[in-house]
């Protein structure tokens, strides 16, 4: 019987997930074991290395191999998963728009919520980006 194949970014989210229930810093051989003897070591140590990347965990060398924490948590991963998907495409307020209109109305009250929260200013209504502080606008 084989596995199904896990989707993009689910692993990450996995191994994030089982360092942030461990409770304090652990080793990949840790995470390996937590996650099922399916996973190679190497697989395990490749994921956390990309994560570390993503500034979601840190390292600490121990002996010959290292200590991992998380510095995040899984909703972070996934807000960068989204972030890196929205950043690739030309059109950001055409993918904003769908997604905006595809949501549910309860996940859309949310969303108003939380932009009403970041306050004003926080967007520049003529580009849809977030302002930059350091500078003048034009």
């Amino acid at each position: 019987m084989t596995r199904a194949r896990r989707g993009q970014g689910e692993l990450e989210g996995q191994v994030l997930g089982a360092l942030r229930e461990a409770g304090g810093p652990v080793t990949a051989a840790w995470v390996q074991e937590r996650l099922g003897g399916d996973l190679a070591y190497t697989t395990v140590v490749t994921i956390l290395t990309r994560l570390l990347a993503k500034d979601v965990v840190a390292r600490e060398r121990q002996g010959r191999s290292f200590l991992w924490t998380p510095t995040a948590d899984v909703a972070r991963l996934a807000a960068l998963r989204m972030r890196r998907l929205l950043d690739g495409e030309r059109d950001r307020e055409a993918v904003l728009a769908s997604f905006v209109t595809a949501l549910p109305p309860a996940d859309e009250q949310v969303l108003r919520v939380l932009l009403e929260a970041a306050g004003p200013g926080r967007m520049n209504p003529r580009n849809a980006a977030p302002t930059d502080r350091g500078g003048t606008e034009d």
